[in-house]
């Protein structure tokens, strides 16, 4: 079987409205000759084009897949929202939500980024792929069911879990978030579940600024089933591998699932003008790896990466490349060009080591050492 690649022309034809990066055009805010928001098509097309240009592309079994019905998106968000977000979408567009504006047709191009994970999600539950990566966009992560924000209008991997579910192609499914930014709509989704393990690794306090405590960890029945690591700005390759190592890895495997998604944002990587980290695409493919390695070992290799933040253009492509190659178990490289840059921009010793510390503070907390 082949590593699955869903995408769609149309979901780079998202787009939003008058925005100089996160603020709206105005008096004193001049607009971008380079557009508007961040969250733009060209880190996600450009990714698609690299895989394209090396070859990767062809070793992939890539398709598109059909938009979320009404009835799996009403799994994930109340109908209300989605009368509201089609209305709007149909009428010219608007915004919803915080910083989650959209052009007409954006309701139909949110669904079709939904089914992209959706079918993702499915098709490597039901055994027909060997794992997937979902080039989702708009992004879902942080949709709440009834509040979208930070560029994300519906929560993607959620409604593709819950058609999992809904099928009973999986029990328990642990969902991983690398992206940057706290995973705060997929937490509140399954933050009172048992189902769902949800797992955010992020900068602290970078967005949002009030959600992605290490004390969040679950309520109810899913009292328990929620990680929070919050790092401090500067970390790089070296502290994502020791919280994969030390945290990720021996919460899944307490976990057991049946399924293993990944939200998949490459926002962590040094050049991102939205967060300050220094992770290079050798610490995405390494932590695909990883995670690859669990899902073998518990799930029969049932993993999908569903694509979320990411905003430099120039180095999203290659982080993403990465990651897929090696998901796909292929030796086709897009050799990383800043990598030489980056093992000379690592944390110091000092810094490293104060980082660690709080570390194993959580694996004491969370009882896995």
């Amino acid at each position: 079987m082949k590593t699955g690649f869903f995408w769609d022309e149309s979901c780079f034809w998202h787009g939003g409205g008058a925005y100089a990066l996160t603020l709206p055009i105005g008096p004193y805010v001049q607009p971008l000759v380079s557009g508007g928001l961040p969250e733009n098509p060209e880190t996600k097309r450009r990714l698609k084009n690299l895989l394209d240009v090396t070859g990767l592309l062809a070793e992939l079994d890539a398709k598109s897949a059909p938009s979320s019905s009404r009835e799996a998106l009403l799994r994930v968000h109340p109908e209300s929202y989605l009368d509201d977000f089609a209305a709007m979408s149909a009428s010219g567009g608007g915004e919803l939500g915080r910083r989650t504006p959209f052009l007409v047709g954006g309701y139909d191009i949110a669904t079709r980024s939904a089914g992209l994970a959706q079918a993702a999600i499915v098709q490597v539950a039901e055994g027909r792929l060997a794992n997937a990566y979902s080039l989702s966009r708009p992004p879902g992560h942080h949709c709440l069911p009834d509040f979208p924000n930070g560029f994300c209008l519906l929560n993607n991997i959620a409604i593709g879990v819950e058609d999992a579910f809904a099928q009973r192609l999986a029990d328990r499914v642990v969902v991983i978030d690398w992206d940057v930014h706290h995973g705060n709509g997929t937490e509140a989704i399954y933050l009172d579940r048992a189902d769902v393990l949800t797992i955010s690794i992020h900068q602290d306090r970078n967005y949002p600024l009030d959600t992605g405590s290490f004390d969040d960890r679950g309520s109810g029945d899913g009292d328990g089933a929620n990680i929070n690591v919050p790092l401090p700005p500067g970390c790089g390759h070296a502290t994502y591998i020791e919280v994969m190592e030390r945290i990720v890895g021996p919460a899944v495997a307490d976990f057991r699932p049946d399924l293993i998604v990944v939200a998949c944002g490459f926002d962590a990587g040094a050049f991102d003008p939205l967060a300050h980290m220094l992770c290079s695409a050798e610490t995405f493919a390494t932590m695909t790896a990883m995670t690859m390695s669990w899902a073998d070992a518990l799930c029969d290799g049932k993993l999908v990466l569903v694509h979320e933040g990411g905003y430099s253009e120039a180095y999203v492509p290659f982080c993403g490349h990465a990651a897929i190659q090696t998901l796909a178990r292929s030796a086709i490289q897009a050799p990383d060009p800043l990598a030489e840059t980056l093992r000379g921009r690592q944390p110091g010793a000092d810094q490293t080591a104060w980082v660690s510390g709080q570390i194993t503070q959580i694996v004491e907390a969370l009882g896995l050492d």
